[in-house]
């Protein structure tokens, strides 16, 4: 239940830790999994003490045992050792301390350890974080590689002599951590975050030497395999050698079975690819001199054709067809004038026969009012009227005869 205090009705601190220890009394006994980091056999002491860590979060608690309960595993347990411990909660209110107390503490054997890696690996599995669409490809040629390992191991040697080989001009990021113990977890963590988050960094590597089941469990840990799954810049694990397995190798975009086999599937080899680039200069080359060769042979293949060492041949071959027509259509021509000047002929003659100007000739004259109209009836004419007589060289004026209309 909440307490009611206030600034002015505070309770001491003896009270406030008495109230935490009875609560924390009331706590029934459980069983805990850990790592021991510390371990403290005092010769002659009836007490061992015990630090108890998880190994993926900076978080440990005190545990104390009587050496009895200690001494039954004492043989297989050391720093470094996962135990399961079956312990209650005590508080301790003159430091107002949390400490389990132990009643019996087990070694979790490796085979244990394996099953619950499988059942781990069967979880994540189920997520998709080992699906092989969800792996990244490896920049051909990185210019900064961030890699993660231990301080002056074998491992980082292996690595950075062995790309600096293949391609003198690599650059690396280097971030030494623990690669096993209880600080492993967090620490790869942290880093490979870090170089995720850089811009510059083409490409992680996170590499460790061979090693025990124990030994390699960090890089098998839930924290550190879904911290690689979220991580945007692809990873290459190289964890021990080739028959060890961790779970960072399935989540991992690139597994490499050594250190030295991920220098050399991350950075190309500087020899192979000026052979490769040779090969492929030569290759061109062969390329651009068998099309060279293959125009110049149907170049000449052409230029030996007929028409093209005699180009005038065709035409002086059609001369005479031409000329043949040309003198075809010359005589059709004067063949349609001849017959159309004859008809214009015959048709003129016809028009000048029937012309009134043919008929004037003949002696006839054509009589005309002043007006220009013809006479045609005798009636039409006065006797004073002066008429027009019109013949076929020229007119003359004429005056009708008294008499003469009857």
């Amino acid at each position: 239940m909440a307490l009611n205090t206030s600034a002015d009705s505070p309770i001491p601190v003896g009270q406030v830790s008495r109230l935490i220890g009875g609560w924390i009394d009331r706590l029934g006994a459980v069983w805990v999994e850990g790592q021991i980091t510390q371990l403290s056999r005092r010769p002659g002491a009836g007490v061992v003490f015990l630090t108890l860590r998880d190994p993926s979060y900076d978080i440990s608690l005190s545990v104390t045992c009587f050496r009895s309960v200690f001494d039954q595993v004492a043989d297989v347990v050391s720093e470094g050792a996962r135990v399961v411990v079956h312990a209650k909660p005590e508080w301790y209110a003159p430091r107002g301390q949390l400490s389990l107390r132990a009643a019996e503490i087990r070694p979790v054997g490796v085979g244990e350890l394996l099953a619950r890696l499988e059942q781990l690996k069967r979880t994540l599995a189920a997520e998709g974080l080992f699906a092989a669409d969800r792996k990244k490809p490896l920049p051909f040629l990185p210019q900064l590689i961030g890699l993660v390992c231990g301080r002056a191991s074998a491992a980082e040697r292996d690595v950075l002599e062995n790309a600096r080989l293949r391609w003198p001009a690599v650059r690396f990021e280097v971030r030494n951590v623990p690669v096993q113990g209880v600080h492993a977890v967090p620490r790869v963590v942290a880093a490979v975050r870090e170089l995720d988050e850089r811009p510059d960094v083409d490409v992680i590597v996170v590499a460790r030497g061979g090693g025990s089941v124990e030994d390699l469990l960090p890089f098998s840990d839930e924290q550190l395999v879904r911290a690689v799954a979220a991580c945007a810049t692809p990873v290459v694990s190289a964890i021990g050698h080739e028959p060890d397995s961790p779970l960072l190798d399935l989540v991992a975009d690139l597994r490499a079975s050594t250190p030295t086999d991920a220098a050399k599937k991350v950075v190309p080899d500087v020899g192979e690819e000026l052979a490769r680039i040779q090969q492929l200069r030569e290759r061109a080359l062969r390329a651009v001199h068998g099309f060279l060769d293959r125009e110049e042979r149907g170049l000449a293949h052409a230029l030996a054709r007929p028409c093209m060492e005699h180009p005038h041949r065709m035409v002086d071959g059609r001369a005479e067809q031409v000329d043949a027509l040309l003198g075809r259509a010359r005589r059709t021509l004067g063949h349609l004038l001849d017959r159309a000047d004859s008809e214009l002929t015959h048709t003129r003659a016809r028009v000048v026969a029937l012309s009134p100007a043919a008929t004037l000739r003949r002696g006839y004259a054509v009589l005309q009012h002043q007006d220009g109209s013809v006479v045609r009836r005798a009636d039409e004419v006065t006797a004073d009227e002066v008429l027009r007589a019109r013949v076929a060289e020229g007119e003359f004026a004429v005056r009708p005869a008294v008499g003469d209309r009857a």
